[in-house]
């Protein structure tokens, strides 16, 4: 029987949070981001046989990895091979880098200017599971991360975050490894087995399946809740309201 207080599992010690999509109302920036850097890299590239960046490649390709192993992903997918580049080449260099870094720019300034919303069920979960006891790690691919969550007023409420700062600096394998949660649950002294994972991206699932999480939780967003359980979600909610089990 699960914990009423947090409808987990018996056992689980702590949580692990995907940040954009699970946390913040930012996935959809994200992907606006990588749409409008890819559509304008292929509208130039191709001309009139410009085919545009769709949600099916976000979903598919980039969603939840690190910045240049999407771009990588995307552009392989279109039978496009570009050099890796330099961390500090200017935006939009036609380097997997080069893109990153203009994708990163693009999102950094939709948050300057509209700020960064929370999905507040999700804020108000988070809340629970510390008051249970709990203790909760933000696990995220962007490199953003702190800034969001300074930004959205939540960063206090997390014990450890795992980014793609910390992935970068510590040589980690990007999601759908299972590296960074691995990371996350170190960092808090709790084995796999007593952790769970709150993911809404295909490749975050299968990160927390592979690492032999005690509970997976799916997010489903934006419709794609068969290919989550299909992933390795052991449950799958589009709000993380529906964990909590009536008094």
């Amino acid at each position: 029987m699960s914990d009423h207080r947090t409808g987990l599992p018996p056992g689980i010690r702590a949580c692990l949070f995907d940040m954009d999509g699970v946390l913040t109302d930012t996935a959809s920036v994200h992907e606006r981001a990588w749409q409008q850097m890819f559509d304008e890299f292929l509208r130039a590239r191709d001309g009139a046989s410009f085919r545009p960046f769709t949600q099916d490649d976000y979903n598919t390709y980039v969603d939840g990895e690190p910045r240049a192993d999407g771009t990588r992903h995307f552009l392989t997918s279109r039978g496009i091979s570009l050099p890796e580049g330099d961390p500090d080449d200017p935006a939009g260099t036609e380097t997997v880098q080069g893109l990153g870094i203009r994708k990163n720019a693009l999102v950094q300034q939709h948050i300057e200017q509209s700020g960064v919303a929370t999905f507040p069920s999700s804020v108000d979960y988070v809340r629970r599971v510390r008051a249970a006891g709990l203790s909760v790690a933000v696990v995220s691919a962007s490199e953003n991360t702190a800034q969001v969550l300074v930004q959205a007023g939540i960063a206090d409420l997390f014990d450890v975050r795992i980014d793609g700062i910390v992935t970068r600096e510590q040589h980690l394998a990007g999601k759908p490894s299972p590296d960074t949660y691995l990371a996350g649950a170190k960092a808090l002294g709790t084995p796999a087995p007593a952790a769970a994972v709150f993911e809404d991206a295909v490749a975050g699932v299968q990160a927390g399946h592979a690492g032999g999480f005690g509970y997976v939780v799916g997010v489903d967003r934006v419709g794609h809740a068969a290919a989550l359980r299909a992933g390795g979600a052991d449950v799958v909610v589009t709000d993380l309201g529906e964990l909590v089990e009536p008094a």
